[in-house]
């Protein structure tokens, strides 16, 4: 059996809404140090990774592991339903159909429970290899949301460049050019680390979208290397994180 709670849903919402604009669908992976879930979009090009560790949550258990598939836009719809501040308890036994959901508010003065049918999902993990990053960039999340927002008005494909103690985000269309410049500084605390220079293009509406992470953390780590997918990483508290991994554009040499 699987029962876990959280005393507030406030982060449970944050994290499905960071899911759900990139997979409508995914498996959560539950063990008794805490739950996993893995996919790739539809399209095939960005894949999205959580880790949640079982001291995130106030109360944990999960007998034997298990796993739920979930229609992440359903599970956000209920969410709806309960006040930020309410606790939530998921709770599913070994071989489910479905789970549920219950709510309490502060006091118990008002409870409910919600049951949400689960999905026979047939994903197949992808092993993600350890990559030596060649650049690594840290960064207040906001800024980069805006970032990609900023980016996005001009073209739909976003340019990092990065060179010691300076990363450069571009975007050239049709509208114009647009060039951000960040330097390492304590101020707004941009950290760059670089093993080689390296300049990369990707799909803007992806970033774009992986920015809907935003609420979760107040730093976004950024990391860059030839011929592997980015890795954009949001932190979720000190107990796991949201990861996503998007491909570079290759230039097609016909064009």
């Amino acid at each position: 059996m699987l029962e876990a709670r959280l005393s507030q849903t406030l982060l449970l919402k944050k994290i499905i809404d960071a899911l759900k604009e990139i997979i409508a669908q995914g498996t959560l992976d539950c063990s008794d140090s805490g739950l996993q879930l893995q996919s790739m979009d539809n399209s095939h090009v960005s894949l999205v990774a959580l880790s949640l560790q079982s001291d995130c949550f106030e109360k944990f258990r999960c007998d034997r592991n298990v796993s739920l598939g979930l229609d992440l836009k359903s599970l956000g719809k209920v969410l709806k339903c309960a006040n930020s501040d309410d606790a939530v308890t998921i709770k599913a036994v070994d071989k489910p159909d479905k789970i549920t959901l219950s709510f309490e508010s502060d006091g118990n003065e008002r409870t409910a429970d919600y049951e949400l049918k689960l999905l026979n999902l047939d994903e197949d993990h992808l092993g993600i290899p350890e990559t030596d990053y060649s650049c690594v960039i840290q960064l207040p999340s906001t800024e980069f949301a805006r970032i990609c927002r900023d980016m996005s008005t001009f073209d739909e494909s976003l340019t990092i460049a990065c060179s010691k103690q300076v990363i450069k985000f571009s975007a050239n269309g049709d509208l114009g050019s647009a060039n951000i410049q960040l330097s390492e500084g304590t101020k707004m605390e941009v950290s760059i680390e670089v093993q080689e220079p390296l300049t990369q293009s990707f799909a803007g509406r992806y970033l774009n979208t992986f920015t809907k992470a935003t609420p979760l953390a107040d730093r976004v780590k950024i990391c860059l290397s030839a011929e592997v997918p980015l890795l954009v990483e949001y932190p979720i508290e000190d107990y796991g994180y949201i990861r996503y991994y998007l491909a570079p554009k290759v230039d097609d040499p016909d064009s």
